[in-house]
C-alpha cells in the first residue's frame, strides 16, 4: 500500500515538470518578440542564451561535471542543436504567428517518433502531419497561408528540436541535471557569432537587459533544466506524448500575449500535427522508444 503513493508521485512528477516546462518556454516566446524591433531575432537568440549561460553555470556548477571524450562529443551537439532550434525559432517568429511555428518545428520530434516505429499505423499519423502542414504552409493563393521563408525556418528548428531530444537524454543520462547547464553554454557560443554581427553594440542596451533576464529564466533557464530532469525520469514514449501538446500551448500564448487570432483552418492544422504526434507516440514500440532514448 505504502508503495502505491510513491509509485503515483514519481510518474506525476516529470509529467508535471513537462507542463510548467511547456507553459514556461511559451510565454518566454511571446515576450522574447518584443526585443526583436530593437536587436533582430539573431539578437535576442544571442542575449537570452549568454543570460541563461550565465544563470544556470552560478545555479548548476557544471564545472562539476567530469567529462569523457565520447559524453563531450554528445554535449557539443547537444548544445549545437540546442542553439539552432532557439536561433531558427525566432528566426521564424519574424514572420509566422507562435502557436503556428510551434507547430512546423514540432514536424521535427514528430519524424523521429515515426522513424523509429516504422509501422503500418504510422501512414495514418504521416498523413494527420502532412494535411496539417498543406493547411499551414502557402501553396497558392491561401488566405490562410504563411510565409515561406518563416515556415522553412520552423521546420529547421524542428530538425534541431529532434537533436535536442536524442542527444540531450543520452547526455543527461552521462551527466545529470549539469547536463542543461553546459548545453546552454555551447549554445550560446554557437549562436553569438550572428548576433553580434546582426546587433553589434545594441546588445549592451541597459534597457534590453531586464527583458532578457525575463526571457532567458521563461525560455531557457527554467524549461531547459525541468526538461532535462524529466528526460532522465520517463520513457520516450509519454515524453513525446506530453510535448504533443505543445504546440496548443504555442497558440494559446500567441492569442494571450501577441493577440495573434488564428484562422479555422490554422487551428485545425495545429490539432492535425497534435493529432499525428500523439498517434505516433502511443503506438510506438517498446523496442523503438529505447532507441529514441539511446541513439
Amino acid at each position: 500500500m505504502s508503495d502505491q503513493p510513491r509509485s503515483l508521485a514519481s510518474t506525476l512528477f516529470p509529467i508535471g515538470l513537462l507542463l510548467i516546462a511547456m507553459a514556461s518556454i511559451q510565454s518566454g516566446a511571446s515576450l522574447a518578440k518584443s526585443m526583436f524591433p530593437l536587436i533582430g531575432a539573431q539578437g535576442t537568440t544571442t542575449l537570452r542564451l549568454i543570460v541563461a549561460a550565465v544563470i544556470m553555470t552560478l545555479l548548476l556548477r557544471p564545472w562539476r561535471v567530469r567529462l569523457t571524450a565520447q559524453s563531450l562529443r554528445t554535449v557539443v551537439i547537444y548544445g549545437m542543436a540546442l542553439g539552432g532550434m532557439n536561433f531558427l525559432f525566432y528566426m521564424s517568429l519574424r514572420t509566422v504567428p507562435l502557436g503556428i511555428a510551434v507547430a512546423l518545428e514540432f514536424t521535427g520530434p514528430l519524424a523521429v517518433a515515426i522513424y523509429a516505429s516504422r509501422r503500418a499505423i504510422d501512414f495514418l499519423w504521416i498523413g494527420l502531419a502532412i494535411i496539417g502542414l498543406l493547411l499551414l504552409i502557402p501553396v497558392g493563393e491561401s488566405s490562410s497561408g504563411i510565409d515561406l521563408l518563416g515556415a522553412c525556418y520552423a521546420l529547421g528548428a524542428g530538425g534541431c528540436w529532434a537533436l535536442y531530444i536524442l542527444y540531450g537524454q543520452k547526455a543527461g543520462a552521462d551527466n545529470g541535471i549539469q547536463t542543461a547547464a553546459l548545453g546552454v553554454i555551447v549554445a550560446a557560443l554557437f549562436v553569438a557569432p550572428f548576433g553580434i554581427v546582426h546587433a553589434g553594440s545594441a546588445l549592451l542596451t541597459p534597457s534590453l537587459i531586464p527583458i532578457a533576464l525575463g526571457v532567458a529564466i521563461l525560455s531557457t533557464a527554467l524549461p531547459y533544466s525541468l526538461e532535462m530532469v524529466a528526460l532522465t525520469r520517463m520513457p520516450a514514449r509519454t515524453f513525446g506524448t506530453l510535448m504533443s501538446i505543445e504546440p496548443a500551448f504555442g497558440a494559446l500564448s500567441g492569442l494571450l500575449f501577441l493577440h495573434e487570432v488564428l484562422s479555422l483552418a490554422q487551428w485545425l492544422a495545429i490539432a492535425s500535427i497534435i493529432t499525428a504526434s500523439v498517434g505516433a507516440t502511443l503506438t510506438m514500440r517498446r523496442e523503438s522508444a529505447r532507441l529514441v532514448a539511446t541513439d
